[in-house]
This record gives structure tokens, C-alpha cells and sequence, in this order.
């Protein structure tokens, strides 16, 4: 329940400092998560921040800096490469820095984004690892009134 209330609490902070498109993220997450809410604020017309914020005995942020590539294959389909920074407050703390590659798709007749990434990241603190395979399927509302998208078409 209180995971609930604090998610849900935390759409509505997100959508208050001007999210273009807000979700969630599912796969490999900072800390061992399967689940995060996921966020993208629009920089300039070809570049945004994808913010991660996961829950689990601790709290995972991702802030990403992404450059847009578009079109890749179509108007509706973008691709996108990023670097930056990852905490996590909890046991064990870790501090790190990953990458980002992915795909975005833009459905025409409902306001969503789908989006596939691959990121790679390496740990500096508490112990140094490297970690290949976090794969994350990002599922993201595009505000209406947000007609200028973080990659727009």
C-alpha cells in the first residue's frame, strides 16, 4: 500500500516539473529492480534526460543525457544514444555511470511511446563491476498537451 501511494505520489512530482512522457520501465533497473518509474524531459529538440526512479530496501535514480537520432526506419520510430550517471541508496550503496542505446516508437493513435534500450554500466562505488546485459522495455504516456515531444516528429 505504501509503495502505491509513494508511485503515485511521484507521477503526479513528475508530471509538476514538466515530464513530455512518463512510465514505466521494465527489466534490468540500479539496484536489482524489475520495475521503474520511468521519465523523459525534453533539453532541446534533439537531446532530453531519461530519468529512472526505482524502490527496493533503497532508491535507484538514473539520469541519462540522450542524443536523438530520428528517423531511423520512419517518422514514428527514433533511435537514441545517452551517457550518465546512476545512484543507489541502499544496501550496498553504489555509484556508476551507464549508457544508453535504444529504439523509441510513437504509436499514432493513442498518446504512448515504446521503447526498447540496451545499458551497459560501470560501477565505481562500493565495488567495481562492470554489467553488459541490462536490457529495459520502457512504456511511457505522451502528454497531449506536450505537442513538441522530447524527440519530436
Amino acid at each position: 500500500m505504501k509503495n502505491g501511494i509513494l508511485t503515485l505520489c511521484l507521477f503526479f512530482a513528475f508530471k509538476f516539473i514538466l515530464a513530455q512522457e512518463l512510465g514505466l520501465r521494465f527489466g534490468s533497473v540500479t539496484g536489482d529492480n524489475n520495475t521503474a518509474i520511468d521519465a523523459v524531459f525534453a533539453t532541446s529538440k534533439f537531446s532530453r534526460v531519461h530519468a529512472d526512479l526505482s524502490f527496493n530496501d533503497g532508491v535507484g535514480i538514473d539520469l541519462l543525457w540522450d542524443f536523438i537520432y530520428r528517423p531511423l526506419y520512419s517518422t514514428v520510430l527514433d533511435s537514441y544514444v545517452g551517457v550518465g550517471p546512476y545512484i543507489w541508496v541502499g544496501e550496498p550503496f553504489q555509484l556508476g555511470v551507464a549508457a544508453e542505446l535504444g529504439l523509441a516508437y510513437a504509436l499514432d493513435q493513442l498518446p504512448l511511446v515504446i521503447s526498447i534500450d540496451w545499458r551497459p554500466a560501470i560501477e565505481v562505488i562500493s565495488k567495481t563491476k562492470i554489467e553488459v546485459i541490462r536490457i529495459g522495455l520502457n512504456i511511457r504516456y505522451l502528454f497531449p498537451n506536450d505537442h513538441n515531444r522530447a524527440n519530436p516528429k
